[in-house]
C-alpha cells in the first residue's frame, strides 16, 4: 500500500508542476504553489506516520515541515524516502548473511572466550557476537595507525608488494598528489597481473576526475562507483551511502578507519592544519572478516561472487590466549539491527569507570543521549572530543546545541586544539574499545554503510587509550558557563540546525 501512496503522491508532484506552469500565466502562483506544498506536505506526514519509524525521527520531520515548509518538501524528497530501503537492501542482507555463514560458520561462544571479558562486559561480547556475521577472532594482530603520517606509509608499502589481488572500498578519493600515487602503484600492480579492484563512493567521490577513472580502467583495474545517483528525485539511493574504508592485501593484510585518501588527510589543507585521524592496521583471521565485507559490497554493485579460497585463507598469526580479540562489524541499510548504534550503547551502559568517546560529527539519538547522561550521573567518567573548528557548518553548529545538557549530566565535552578532528573512536574502562568509520551521529546509526573494528583487550586499545590522553591534553575543555553566555543568534543557529538533524 505503501508503494502506491509514493505512486500517488509523485503523480500528483507531476500534475502540480504542469498546474504551475498554467497559473503562472494566469497570475496565482503563490496561492496555488502554497495549496500544492501543503496537500504535499501532508501526504508527506502521513506516509512517515505508517512507516512507524522511529518517535524523534516522526516528531524531527513534522518539525522540519513546520520551520521550513517549501526547503523541508524538496529536503524530504530528496533524502527522506525510506520506502524502498527494505526491499532495496533486503536481498543484499539475505545474501550476505548466507555468504558469512557459510565461510565463517557459526561460531560458538566458548567459556574461556567469555573469561578474557571482564565481567560486566560479557553482556557486550554476547550482543556482538549475536550481531555480527563474523565472529570475534583471538587470532589476529593489530596495530593503530595515528594520523596521515602513519596511516599512508603503511598502505603504499603494504601495496607495492602485494603479489595476488589488492582490494579498496573507500567513500572519499581525491585526484591529488597522495591520490595519485596510489593511482601509480595500481596502475604498474594490474600491468604486473595483481587483480585490483576498486570500489569508491558515488556521491562521497563525485569530483573525481574521469581521466583518474580511466587511468585505471586502461590499466585492468576493475573500477565501480557504489550507488551511482542519476535521478535524485525519482529515486534515494543519494541517501544511502558507502562511508567504509578498507584496504585488503591478498588475503593477509588488511587497513580500515577514519582516513580517506587525499591531501587533506595528511594536513595539508591550509584551513585545516592538522587533520587528526586513526586507522587500524590489521593481520591473521580478522582480515577474513574486512574481506568479506569488501566482497559481498562488490558483488552488490557488480553482480561478480568471488568466494573463493584464494581471497579467503589469510594468513593464521597464533597468538596466546592473553592477546585479547578484535571483531569487525559492519552495519548498513542492509543490516536488521543497526549493529554499531547498538553496541554503542551496549558499550556505554555496560561502563563501570569511564567512556570516552571522539567524534567529528556528534548529533546523537535519544538512546545514545539518555545513555551518556546516566552514565555520568552515575558517577562515570564520562568524556566527548570534538572539533573545534567545522567542515560542515551545519552538522558542527547542530552538534553544540547538544553540549549544554551534556554538560549538566556532568560530562566532560573538549574541543581539539591542534587541528580538524576526525577520529570515530569510543574507548570504555581503557579495555574495551571500537574504531572505524561510524560517527556518532543519526545518519552513520541508520543510513550509511559503515564498518567498526571493536577491540577487547588487546595492545591497540593501550595505544588508544595513550592517543586520548595526549589528544586531551592539546584540547581545551568547554567551560559549561561560559558556553551559556553565547550570543543569542548563535543558540537560535543551533536550534535551527538541530530541527535539520534528520538530514545529517
Amino acid at each position: 500500500m505503501l508503494k502506491w501512496i509514493q505512486v500517488l503522491l509523485f503523480s500528483a508532484i507531476v500534475i502540480g508542476i504542469g498546474y504551475l506552469s498554467y497559473v503562472i500565466w494566469e497570475g496565482r502562483l503563490i496561492t496555488t504553489f502554497s495549496i500544492f506544498v501543503t496537500i504535499s506536505a501532508i501526504l508527506i506526514v502521513f506516509i512517515i506516520f505508517i512507516e512507524n519509524r522511529h518517535p524523534s525521527q516522526t516528531i524531527n520531520w513534522i518539525l522540519v515541515f513546520a520551520a521550513f515548509p517549501v526547503l523541508g518538501f524538496f529536503f524530504y524528497l530528496l533524502f527522506g524516502r525510506n520506502y524502498t530501503k527494505r526491499k532495496r537492501y533486503d536481498e543484499k542482507q539475505e545474501l550476505d548473511e548466507q555468504a558469512f555463514s557459510k565461510i565463517e560458520g557459526q561460531k560458538s561462544i566458548t567459556e574461556q572466550d567469555l573469561n578474557q571479558m571482564g565481567d560486566h562486559q560479557k553482556m557486550f561480547f554476547r550482543l556482538a557476537h549475536h550481531l555480527g556475521n563474523s565472529p570475534v577472532s583471538f587470532n589476529s594482530e593489530t596495530s593503530v595507525l595515528t594520523n596521515g603520517d602513519e596511516k599512508f606509509p603503511a598502505i603504499l608499502d603494504a601495496l607495492r608488494k602485494a603479489k595476488h589481488h589488492i582490494h579498496m572500498e573507500y567513500y572519499i578519493v581525491r585526484d591529488d598528489e597522495i591520490g595519485s600515487e596510489i593511482k601509480e602503484i595500481l596502475i604498474d600492480k594490474a600491468q604486473s597481473g595483481v587483480e585490483v579492484r576498486f570500489l569508491y563512493d558515488a556521491v562521497g567521490s563525485w569530483k573525481l576526475s574521469n581521466a583518474y577513472k580511466e587511468e585505471l580502467r586502461a590499466s585492468g583495474v576493475r573500477f565501480k562507483g557504489f550507488a551511482p545517483v542519476k535521478l535524485p528525485f525519482i529515486g534515494n539511493r543519494i541517501n544511502f551511502r558507502n562511508h567504509r574504508k578498507i584496504i585488503v592485501v591478498d588475503g593477509e593484510l588488511g587497513f580500515m578507519g577514519g582516513l580517506n585518501i587525499g591531501d587533506e588527510y595528511l594536513g595539508k589543507d591550509a584551513y585545516f592544519g592538522e587533520w587528526r585521524d586513526t586507522h587500524l592496521f590489521v593481520r591473521g583471521e580478522a582480515v577474513r572478516s574486512l574481506q568479506m565485507i569488501f566482497l559481498q559490497d562488490w558483488h552488490y554493485e557488480t553482480n561478480e561472487s568471488l568466494l573463493k579460497q584464494d581471497y579467503l585463507s589469510p594468513e593464521m598469526v597464533l597468538m596466546d590466549n592473553q592477546a585479547g580479540g578484535v571483531q569487525m562489524i559492519a552495519d548498513g541499510p542492509d543490516t536488521q539491527w543497526e549493529n554499531i548504534k547498538k553496541l554503542y550503547f551496549s558499550m556505554i551502559i555496560s561502563a563501570k569507570k569511564s567512556i570516552w568517546i571522539a567524534s567529528p560529527y556528534f548529533i546523537p539519538d535519544e538512546d545514545i543521549l539518555t545513555a551518556m547522561k546516566v552514565a555520568s550521573l552515575s558517577g562515570v567518567d564520562v568524556r566527548l572530543l570534538v572539533p573545534n573548528v567545522p567542515d560542515k557548518r551545519v552538522v558542527f553548529y547542530a552538534s553544540r546545541s547538544y553540549f549544554p545538557e551534556l554538560m549538566d549530566a556532568g560530562i566532560k565535552v573538549y574541543e581539539y586544539g591542534k587541528g580538524f578532528l576526525h577520529s570515530k573512536i569510543v574507548v570504555v574502562d581503557e579495555e574495551l574499545a571500537s574504531i572505524g568509520t561510524s560517527n556518532m551521529d543519526m545518519r552513520s546509526f541508520h543510513l550509511n554503510f559503515e564498518v567498526n573494528a571493536f577491540l577487547f583487550r588487546t595492545d591497540s586499545t593501550n595505544k588508544l587509550v595513550d592517543d586520548f590522553k595526549e589528544d586531551f591534553r592539546v584540547s581545551k575543555q568547554i567551560d559549561p558557563q561560559e558556553f551559556k553566555e553565547r550570543s543569542i543568534f548563535i543558540r537560535v543557529v543551533e536550534s535551527l540546525f538541530r530541527l535539520l538533524s534528520p538530514l545529517l
